[in-house]
């Protein structure tokens, strides 16, 4: 007898206890019916054999459902990868309201990169890069020789967060570092050149200060540094406790309360707290009060405002022996933490004084302990650099000039 013949007779000789539910499946779909019957049905003839079938269906299903959550995983933007878990996002704090979705996802991957590259306290360090400093011998080669060349400095790789401000940066950067993390803006290519304070330098310096005012708000403190900073010793040991905003000076006058300091938007160490997250906040709306000004400008006006003292911020300003740079170069290259080519307008300028740099670095690392001690050691650079270099530069197709 066919399925069709059976089901009709088996629904007339059910029991009563089966009620019309069976009876409906039996008629609506005896094979779906019969399936069942077969594998729940104890007493059912060959009841182990399709006991072992059901189980086999459900593994076979499971390993389809996997493979096919893994497939789509794969063909989203928000893929899983090794290397770039989490870092290959976009981010913008202010996102408007038909994306909003996107911008909390966004953050979600922000915090477990920054989460990746934190020290134990939540700190970490950050530079940014863009396509222009990512040529061969470019200033983001000397940055990472820096680090690998410095005083006990290696470990603080790590703990290094590159912002790629355009895909060729991001895809440069994942093939030299760990922790890399893709920030856009919307209908801005940050990846050619930006003249020192031409329109696209300044939304370049305005997209900094916001994203590190979102660093603040998710909680971690930073270490924001140029990728034109030579990095030769552990700079915590000389930054002020208890303080939560320090920042380096291209003029240091030897008082680190003192607001007639010239700093140097560079190299800053801020702590996550209120007061910074205020005064990040206040920074960057002052752009608008300030059009036409990069974000050291703004800050060297803003420094004496009122509000300053209302949210409760004090401000250190770091010693230029300890965090040097062309301006005011640090002279002891036995306190020495970092250098800055600032105050250079010019990339091969920068690149040629930074090259003669390290060198200089690596001479006084080879001296023995007491010659250094009987030798006073000090620097070749600035050549090309230092206040004089500016006017006199000629600029290179696809390259940024001095930011500061």
């Amino acid at each position: 007898m066919d399925i069709d013949g059976e089901s009709k007779l088996l629904s007339r000789k059910l029991p009563p206890e089966y009620g019309g539910a069976a009876r409906y499946l039996i008629n609506r779909n005896p094979n779906q019916y019969f399936l069942h019957h077969h594998l729940t049905n104890p007493n059912y003839p060959n009841h182990s054999y399709f006991h072992h079938l059901l189980k086999a269906l459900i593994l076979f299903t499971m390993v389809t459902l996997s493979s096919l959550v893994l497939y789509q995983a794969s063909e989203s933007p928000f893929q899983l990868l090794p290397r770039s878990i989490s870092s290959s996002f976009s981010f913008s704090s202010h996102a408007d309201d038909s994306s909003c979705g996107n911008s909390r996802n966004e953050r979600l991957w922000l915090k477990q990169v920054l989460e990746r590259s934190a020290m134990p306290d939540k700190t970490v360090i950050i530079t940014t890069l863009n396509e222009a400093w990512i040529e061969p011998n470019s200033i983001f080669d000397l940055f990472l020789e820096s680090f690998r060349i410095g005083n006990q400095t290696r470990w603080l790789l790590k703990h290094l967060l590159v912002v790629a401000l355009d895909q060729h940066a991001f895809d440069h950067c994942l093939r030299l570092h760990r922790n890399c993390y893709f920030l856009t803006t919307e209908g801005i290519d940050f990846s050619g050149e930006a003249h020192f304070m031409t329109p696209d330098y300044l939304k370049m310096m305005w997209r900094r200060i916001d994203f590190l005012q979102s660093v603040l708000e998710i909680g971690y403190n930073f270490i924001f540094t140029d990728a034109d900073i030579m990095w030769f010793r552990n700079p915590f040991p000389h930054f002020f406790r208890n303080t939560n905003f320090q920042i380096s000076c291209d003029a240091f006058w030897g008082n680190p309360n003192d607001l007639k300091n010239g700093p140097n938007g560079g190299f800053n160490y801020v702590k996550s707290s209120n007061q910074t997250i205020e005064f990040y906040k206040f920074w960057y709306k002052s752009r608008e009060l300030y059009p036409g000004n990069h974000d050291q400008d703004v800050l060297n006006k803003i420094k004496h405002h009122p509000f300053i003292k209302q949210i409760g911020l004090e401000i250190k300003f770091l010693d230029t022996a300890y965090f040097g740079g062309f301006c005011q170069p640090s002279k002891n290259l036995d306190l020495v933490c970092t250098m800055h080519a600032n105050c250079c307008a010019g990339l091969d300028n920068k690149i040629h004084d930074l090259k003669i740099l390290l060198q200089d670095w690596k001479n006084y690392r080879f001296l023995p302990r007491s010659v250094r001690k009987n030798r006073a050691s000090s620097w070749s650079v600035p050549q090309r650099c230092g206040p004089a270099s500016f006017g006199r530069h000629t600029p290179r197709k696809k390259n940024v000039e001095a930011r500061r």
